[in-house]
């Protein structure tokens, strides 16, 4: 019998199971339930109270005010109140504001290998950076898990990406990301994902957070990164250090793969996404040369990382934003904010003509400060450049990584970063 991939390992483990395959259907205990703000309490907390029900285990919530901060008009201010009030009276002790949710469960290390978890926003998945399975659900399964502790998956088959080499200057996880969605599409929903290779072990976690977020722009239930040191390591330094044995969760050398794609990453130039999706993706060589940007954003889960917020620097040192050009910058975390302003980077990025936003999701998800109006172009450092996305649905918005969102403030249109970083 052949082995088991890391995302069935894990299945097995929350379902009780010796084993478990793909397209079974089981219930799974649940480790970890995340929401926010938006999705979270004010979509659960009228169903809770019909029910006459409580949190199953204040313990294994965590909420996050991300996408309201801070607030901008009265309703949000409402929901930003109801979020605390109702985190308060539940007894949930994991609720912060200091940061963008997928984002503040990696920093403070609440995700841990092998863990199964539930997440009350599309980019879960970012959890699967820790080695853990977590998956994306809408606000009635939420409340299902709030009073259960449980929910019934059908395990998927697993695609697995192997990236050979090491990534180039100028090029980041965005880039792998934007590629993937070109070359396989957005409609993989029948897979969890799985990144490994050479370029993948190279990557920092906040870099590995990028690969797993964007599973779901490839339609895929999830994505995983096999745990390592570097995992270890950085849940040793948000103080929540791993006590089990991170080899037992990873997929078995004779494990099964559904589907196998091999990405050179060595010889993987910057991308960009062209309006609408970011499946429309090219080589930055290939980007049309006359498309002048009004508006950089550098913003979001994806993007706005202490580690983002240092590529963009390295372009924008010694440089300025380009006339006509705004570029707006929003930190993901507080604590990265903080960090990055002890090091100089906040310095070179607001030197350079950049403006700082507050922490917050904000005009990645189309509300607060960023939004675009109608006949703007933008490029950005976020997931996803629907139409109406960021504002208006007759704005433009290209997706590129860090590198190449402030290559191209500083150019005032579409740039390849490696000009800036030779």
């Amino acid at each position: 019998m052949a082995g088991a991939t890391l995302a069935e390992k894990i299945l097995a483990r929350a379902s009780g199971q010796p084993r478990v395959r793909p397209g079974q259907i089981v219930t799974c205990a649940v480790d970890l339930l995340m929401m926010h703000d938006s999705g979270g309490p004010r979509r659960v907390a009228q169903r809770l109270a019909q029910l006459g029900a409580r949190v199953w285990d204040p313990e294994k919530v965590v909420v996050v005010s991300d996408h309201f901060v801070p607030a901008t008009d009265l309703d949000g201010a409402e929901i930003l109140a109801l979020t605390r009030r109702w985190a308060r009276e539940q007894g949930v002790r994991h609720y912060d504001g200091v940061g963008i949710c997928h984002v503040v469960l990696q920093e403070h290390g609440h995700v841990q290998p092998g863990m199964f978890c539930v997440g009350g926003d599309s980019h879960s998945p970012s959890g699967g950076a820790a080695g853990a399975y977590m998956v994306g659900v809408g606000a009635t399964e939420v409340t299902g898990v709030l009073v259960t502790g449980e929910i019934w998956i059908k395990v998927p088959q697993t695609l697995r990406i192997d990236c050979a080499g090491r990534l180039g200057a100028g090029v980041s996880a965005k880039d792998v990301m934007l590629h993937l969605c070109a070359r396989l599409g957005m409609n993989n929903d029948a897979f969890v994902v799985e990144y490994a290779g050479e370029a993948v072990a190279a990557l920092s976690m906040s870099e590995r957070l990028v690969l797993c977020n964007m599973a779901a722009e490839l339609g895929a239930e999830t994505g995983l990164v096999a745990p390592d040191a570097t995992t270890l390591a950085a849940l040793s330094e948000a103080g929540r250090p791993f006590a089990g044995d991170a080899g037992a969760w990873r997929s078995d050398d004779d494990a099964r793969f559904d589907a196998r794609v091999v990405v050179d990453a060595a010889a993987l130039p910057p991308q960009v996404a062209a309006p609408h999706s970011p499946a429309h993706s090219d080589s930055v060589e290939c980007a049309p040369r006359g498309v002048r940007i009004d508006q950089a954003y550098i913003g979001a889960c994806t993007g706005a990382k202490l580690s983002d917020l240092r590529m963009a620097a390295a372009v924008l040192a010694g440089r300025k934003v380009a006339a006509g050009t705004r570029l707006l910058i929003a930190p993901a975390s507080t604590a990265m904010t903080a960090q990055a302003a002890a090091e100089g980077t906040l310095a070179t990025l607001t030197e350079a003509g950049a403006i700082l936003l507050p922490t917050g999701c904000g005009a990645c998800a189309g509300m607060g400060a960023g939004m675009l109006a109608a006949g703007e172009t933008c490029i950005a450092s976020t997931a996803r450049n629907f139409k109406g996305r960021m504002g208006s649905a007759e704005a433009q918005v290209w997706l590129g990584s860090p590198y190449t969102v402030a290559a191209s403030a500083v150019k005032g249109r579409i740039a390849d970063p490696r000009e800036f970083l030779a």
